[in-house]
């Protein structure tokens, strides 16, 4: 047994079963907390780690931000679930050609493990001009801001639903004998269930995240107030809909999520239609989302993947190649198709990789 699974344990035991969502915050926190889950040696890999071509990518498109912003001579580039670095390290080397652009901006990466911010230290430090750390979106100092989020949301807390009959009940973690099993509220819910879902039929599963939705609101306040962009990369579906999306892998297998709580990765798909609507509710621009796919390939990273492999070995270029094709496959599955693409901008042009997108 975890000590995660011992918390929650005797958690039950004192309060009766637990929601989802606190099950997911309590295991995630410990697990990102001790220890630094990336790569070949963690438990999963994400885009920046396997091509310098995503973060350089993102950096160039944070560079037309700023100055469609009007160039400010300060501004927040923050990274949200900054990993270990990597794709700011990448973005700010592809930014940099942009004059003025370094200059003017302070790095401040919203994280709370100190694993993976010693991570970040090393991989930063002589390279962003101005570093900090934040706990939450809302203590980022005040001021213009280009905030980029990849795989953060997928990893805050979601509650789930389940139609009974008529009415709504929450999911919830409670114990048969000495294991950790789901089961459902006997309270009806219904009013925790957006409207624009309850309509589905009996025994259909829903997920919210409170969490993102609330981050998102205050992200997207402080774009309306002090002008800027936030671009949102994750795994996740484009419309609302029904589906228990939780999982948990470990070693890069799929494993069971109430097994090894806290020793494993609980993630579920992202909504993007729900970070929509919490952005459109302070009156910020939303653009997408499209795919990893489209929005890379509008992007220019078939050009970029040319001129890197102009000077690349046969085995780099090998590696050029499969890093181009795991980015943008089209497979449902692919991170390509699965992965989707949002922006929140406030008095801004429309941003590059979001041109003419299909209605």
């Amino acid at each position: 047994m975890t000590p995660v699974e011992a918390d929650i344990h005797q958690r039950i035991a004192i309060e009766g079963p637990l929601s989802v969502a606190r099950v997911v915050g309590l295991a995630n926190a410990h697990y990102y907390a001790t220890r630094d889950p990336l790569g070949a040696t963690g438990d999963f890999t994400t885009s920046p780690e396997i091509s310098q071509m995503f973060g350089e990518l993102l950096g160039i498109l944070a560079a037309v931000t700023w100055s469609a912003m009007g160039s400010p001579a300060s501004f927040r580039l923050v990274e949200l679930g900054p990993g270990r670095g990597t794709l700011m390290s990448d973005a700010l080397r592809a930014a940099g050609i942009v004059p003025g652009f370094i200059n003017a901006a302070s790095v401040h990466l919203v994280e709370t493990s100190p694993t993976l911010r010693a991570a970040q230290a090393r991989t930063l430090t002589g390279i962003a001009p101005s570093l900090s750390w934040h706990d939450a979106a809302e203590d980022i100092p005040d001021g213009p801001l280009i905030v980029i989020a990849n795989e953060f949301f997928d990893a805050l807390p979601i509650q789930q639903f389940v139609r009974i009959g008529e009415g709504w009940h929450e999911r919830v973690v409670g114990l048969t004998g000495e294991k950790l099993a789901f089961g459902l509220s006997p309270q009806r819910a219904d009013a925790l269930v957006p409207s624009v879902l309850r309509g589905m039929p009996a025994g259909s599963m829903v997920e919210t995240s409170p969490a993102s939705l609330q981050i998102v609101r205050t992200l997207a306040s402080r774009i309306a107030r002090d002008k800027g962009a936030v671009i949102v990369i994750d795994y996740g579906h484009a419309q609302s809909g029904a589906g228990d999306t939780l999982q948990a892998v470990r070693d890069h297998q799929f494993t069971d999520v109430l097994t090894d709580l806290g020793a494993a990765d609980l993630t579920a798909h992202v909504d993007f239609s729900a970070l929509a609507a919490a952005g459109q509710e302070t009156g910020v621009d939303v653009l997408g989302p499209t795919t990893q796919r489209e929005f890379l390939l509008r992007m220019g990273l078939a050009n970029r993947a040319a001129i890197l492999k102009e000077k690349a070995t046969p085995e780099q270029r090998v590696a050029i190649d499969a890093a181009f094709d795991r980015l943008t496959d089209a497979e449902p599955t692919g991170m390509g198709s699965l992965f989707k693409v949002l922006a929140l901008t406030s008095g801004l042009p429309p941003l590059p990789g979001f041109e003419d997108l299909p209605e």
